[in-house]
């Protein structure tokens, strides 16, 4: 089975041709401009992977949102109100459907990640997982049982109202709440509040200890609303992985104790992991919703 896996992001379209469980055939990085470009150039990338590999059997799509997931819906497969320009109700399951002509099913980024971390990746063996992506965007997916279970609609808690840092000194960059935890913590914000991104900024610049107290806020929220076996922390901003000692120091610190099944830092260290999948998990995610799809 050959299938077209698209990774949807703010920043990057990951595609890929292959399957969840032979892996990628043949994969390409395209940019994310306007619509008509970006998409005119994954439907090109497909047809010419097709031309190499064969013919394509499905299309799954993981992609940044928020996206209208309601089957009944006439938005179904649209993104909405998404902060990226150009990007606002644009039918993105229904241009690639028409273009490819294959069977084709749509589910959000951290929702496709979910999926691939709990039947492939580190949440093998993990009833109720959460995965976190923190780049462009911040959103929480979370599967039960190695499957993500929804109703029309998908959790969105990049945009909680955490308890400001006290040494932060940016305002906040989303467009709808200003600092909310994506607008504090994401990609972006981290340029905007500190004139770089973490990468280029000292081991002991106070960026590293913000970044990790927002995040362990929000490890605590998924733990007391979620409660979940593992909690794996994706995206662009956790590549740098000095982060995930502190993520997990401030998750204690902010469960004051009271979760005594993650009081210890051993159970922390279980709890808070890495992306275990052998390619992103976006993409792997993507195979799995194009395969599920055909039968739909």
């Amino acid at each position: 089975m050959r299938i077209a896996a698209i990774e949807a992001g703010g920043t990057k379209f990951v595609c890929g041709l292959g399957s969840a469980e032979g892996g990628s055939l043949e994969t390409a990085r395209i940019d994310t401009r306007d619509p008509d470009k970006t998409l005119a150039e994954a439907t090109g990338f497909f047809r010419d992977a097709a031309a190499r590999h064969g013919a394509i059997d499905a299309l799954g799509i993981a992609s940044f949102g928020p996206v209208d997931l309601d089957p009944a819906s006439p938005a179904y497969g649209h993104i909405t109100t998404t902060p990226k320009p150009g990007w606002q109700n644009v039918d993105l399951l229904g241009r690639l459907r028409s273009a490819l002509g294959v069977p084709a099913a749509i589910d959000t980024d951290v929702n496709a990640a979910a999926l691939a971390e709990a039947r492939m990746g580190a949440g093998q063996g993990a009833r109720t997982l959460a995965y976190v992506t923190v780049g462009t965007g911040i959103g929480v997916g979370v599967a039960l049982d190695g499957a993500i279970r929804h109703a029309g609609g998908h959790a969105e808690a990049g945009h909680l109202s955490l308890r400001r840092h006290p040494d932060h000194p940016y305002a906040g960059g989303c467009p709808y709440h200003g600092d909310c935890l994506e607008g504090l913590a994401n990609g972006p914000a981290i340029k905007a509040a500190w004139g770089a991104s973490l990468d280029e900024l000292p081991a002991d610049h106070p960026a590293w200890a913000v970044q990790a107290d927002y995040l362990g806020q929000l490890c605590a929220v998924l733990v007391l609303t979620v409660a979940p076996d593992r909690i794996v922390l994706g995206g662009g901003v956790m590549t740098q992985t000095r982060l995930f000692p502190a993520i997990r120091e401030r998750t204690g610190h902010w469960l004051g104790g009271y979760v005594a099944r993650y009081a210890g830092a051993d159970a922390r260290a279980a709890l808070i992991v890495p992306p275990g999948c052998a390619e992103a998990p976006g993409l792997v995610g993507a195979y799995l919703i194009g395969a599920a799809g055909i039968s739909r």
